[in-house]
């Protein structure tokens, strides 16, 4: 869980802390399999992959992935204060690939009663392909209570 953060302290154009994640393990794709209950062997089976097109094997669980993206999140910004988050899936992980997941403000008002922040994220490989891109808003407390 991330520190406590507060809305003076954030500005547009921040970037928030970078997370890495793997190299990503067949044994994570088996492990997540059994945590979601998606046992698509798309994501678990060599052959049953390759036989429906991916020459290289299996590929990681989007949601997977999309998990990576919220723990980055978490470490930063404290999930109590996370008011959306929604991501789009561009890209196939394999495994192997080392996830960074990156982010930044891009804007930051007082609406409702709320010192909102609205960030842009993003999951990357090793070689820069984009797997998923994504966006979340945030109310934070104030130092003025």
């Amino acid at each position: 869980m991330g520190s406590e953060l507060y809305f003076e302290d954030v500005k547009v154009g921040d970037a928030m802390p970078a997370l890495s994640k793997g190299p990503v393990a067949k044994l994570q794709h088996v492990m997540y399999a059994g945590a979601s209950g998606d046992f698509n062997p798309l994501h678990t089976d060599d052959d049953f992959a390759r036989a429906v097109g991916m020459k290289d094997g299996v590929i990681s669980h989007g949601m997977l992935i999309m998990g990576f993206v919220g723990q980055a999140i978490t470490a930063w910004v404290p999930r109590k204060y996370l008011k959306k988050f929604g991501v789009r899936f561009a890209g196939m992980t394999k495994p192997g690939n080392t996830i960074t997941i990156t982010g930044k403000v891009t804007d930051k008002r007082q609406e409702n009663g709320e010192n909102l922040i609205f960030c842009e994220v993003v999951a990357q490989d090793e070689n820069g392909d984009v797997k998923i891109t994504g966006n979340f808003s945030a109310a934070l407390p104030s130092k003025r209570g």
